[in-house]
């Protein structure tokens, strides 16, 4: 036994050698395995018919290490929408195996800088990857032409450089940037139908994120399933009527119990500016209790929570988040965060949850 041990160690450390002689070889094999996969890794292939909804930006403008800058994917059979697109959200896209490619338009639900600072990225890389031909449709209550212009302007030298380092093959030059296609805010219980074709329709409502204004939520109904985006909004009737009877309520909600240990803690860091924020913010957000109470309202088969006020960077932070919100709300819910992904098949009431990340 004692010999048989000793061989074995002799072999064990032999094989370590080995390994570490060939540790740059060995490396390459397994990077290149790894870039093939992610190379041709289209998740939209993996997926049934029907509509899905995926977390590419949980977060808010507050550091998250769980959460990018806000964005939500929505997966309507083979075409791709964006809602909004914060910080880093074009990387978790990729990450989620969500071509940039196949985005066919994004939707902001208001300018507010948390929801459009990574418009740049996120721009870029569909242009790029689609070699697209014309600019990415970017749609929004009236305003968003300056969002639009000022983004171009932005990256206008980054798009000539582009163009005359790949060609015209790779990455035309009429297909960069953005092309604003705004629409008027709708009033209090009126819908603005966005899109209505291949069975897949979009509805654009008002909410009440005062004194950001306009602010708007969107409706996606798509073979029978139906998704509600809230945007940033206070608790919302008019979010609430619009919601009525949808399979996932996608709602933004801030925690005031957490987010008064900020306010405190800025206080005794003798930093007035920070506190103020932290103070002025529980004015036009929606509490997950809230939130929570208008799914009820709504009827809503599923909460799902995103934008999440203030960060949570440990796992035992969660119930704290979600104190109460079972009392408001009898249906299944789920704390988002980057990569979480709901799907909707067609032709069933299965709601899937899962995390791609």
């Amino acid at each position: 036994m004692k010999r048989f041990l000793i061989g074995s160690l002799v072999v064990v450390a032999a094989l370590a050698v080995v390994a570490y002689a060939f540790r740059g070889p060995l490396t390459m094999r397994v990077m290149e395995k790894v870039v093939a996969q992610r190379m041709s890794a289209n998740l939209l292939d993996q997926l049934p018919d029907g509509l899905h909804v995926g977390l590419c930006g949980a977060g808010s403008p507050l550091p998250d290490p769980l959460r990018s800058g806000p964005c939500t994917a929505i997966i309507a059979g083979d075409r791709v929408f964006l809602v909004d697109a914060g910080t880093g959200s074009s990387r978790v896209l990729g990450q989620m195996q969500i071509p940039h490619a196949n985005v066919e338009a994004i939707l902001l639900t208001h300018f507010h800088s948390d929801h459009i600072d990574g418009l740049g990225e996120m721009l870029l890389q569909i242009w790029v990857n689609g070699g697209r031909t014309e600019p990415t449709p970017l749609i929004g209550p009236t305003g968003v032409e300056e969002i639009a212009a000022g983004v171009n302007a932005a990256y206008a030298q980054d798009h000539r450089y582009r163009v005359a380092h790949h060609g015209e093959d790779v990455v035309p030059d009429s297909g960069g940037g953005a092309t604003a296609i705004p629409f008027p805010q709708p009033a209090v219980g009126e819908g603005a139908v966005l899109l209505d074709d291949g069975g897949l329709r979009i509805t654009a409502f008002r909410v009440d994120h005062e004194p950001v204004d306009p602010a708007v939520g969107y409706r996606f109904d798509y073979r029978g399933r139906s998704v509600v985006v809230s945007g940033d909004t206070k608790q919302s009737a008019n979010l609430e009527h619009f919601a009525a009877g949808t399979d996932l309520l996608v709602h933004e909600a801030l925690a005031p119990q957490l987010v008064a240990v900020m306010t405190a803690s800025a206080e005794a860091a003798h930093r007035p500016r920070l506190a103020k924020i932290t103070r002025d913010i529980l004015s036009y957000h929606t509490t997950p209790v809230e939130a929570a109470a208008s799914a009820q309202t709504a009827g809503a088969r599923h909460l799902l929570f995103s934008h999440i006020v203030p960060p949570l960077p440990l796992a035992s932070m969660d119930a704290l988040f979600l104190e109460g919100v079972p009392d408001a709300y009898a249906g299944p819910v789920t704390l988002g965060r980057d990569g979480t992904f709901v799907s909707l098949p067609a032709g069933s009431a299965e709601i899937v949850v899962e995390e791609r990340l």
